[in-house]
């Protein structure tokens, strides 16, 4: 009988262990900000793939293809000095709005191992409301991630690069009126 509630307890020890080791959950993240400029005037400024840093403060320069077609890729340098390499995958210049993707990370620099983005401008009421959101994985995918590479760790970080990238453009705008 002891042997017997043993071996069930040695199973049920290895199906909860199975049950709660599994790899990462997308996590989701999303800044917007109004700005007091037609939605026109705000597109003007975002819409160059490849001149990311022109109006994004979190970043220290941006290069690409200057091809604003799905397919075209842009490096962009962080303040730490790292890279990351990023791929458009949708862009509509009617309805003011791109899509993107991390195409080669360095989870070293920045906590994520992937993310999408998307980023648009509508208007909203005199001017703009842009939105800026992103869904990405964790910088280790492992199931013991260290507190740096963790879920917390990349919503953080997205979060910070969102929200300095719109207060960054929202000083653009500002300064160009």
């Amino acid at each position: 009988m002891l042997k017997r509630f043993a071996l069930l307890l040695l199973t049920a020890f290895a199906f909860a262990s199975a049950a709660t080791a599994h790899g990462p959950t997308p996590q989701k993240v999303e800044g917007s900000i109004e700005i007091e400029a037609a939605p026109d005037a705000v597109w003007a400024v975002i819409k160059d793939f490849s001149n990311f840093a022109s109006w994004n403060t979190a970043i220290k320069a941006s290069t690409g293809d200057k091809s604003n077609q799905a397919g075209a890729v842009r490096t962009i340098t962080l303040p730490n000095g790292g890279t990351l390499e990023e791929g458009l995958d949708d862009y509509n210049d009617a309805e003011k709005y791109y899509a993107y993707r991390l195409a080669k990370e360095d989870v070293k620099v920045f906590p994520v191992s992937f993310y999408s983005a998307k980023i648009a401008v509508e208007a909203k009421g005199a001017g703009s409301l842009v939105t800026w959101s992103g869904r990405l994985y964790r910088g280790d995918t492992g199931n013991f991630p260290p507190d740096e590479l963790n879920d917390e760790a990349a919503v953080k970080a997205m979060t910070d690069f969102i929200n300095e990238g719109l207060a960054g453009l929202k000083a653009r705008m500002k300064a160009t009126q």
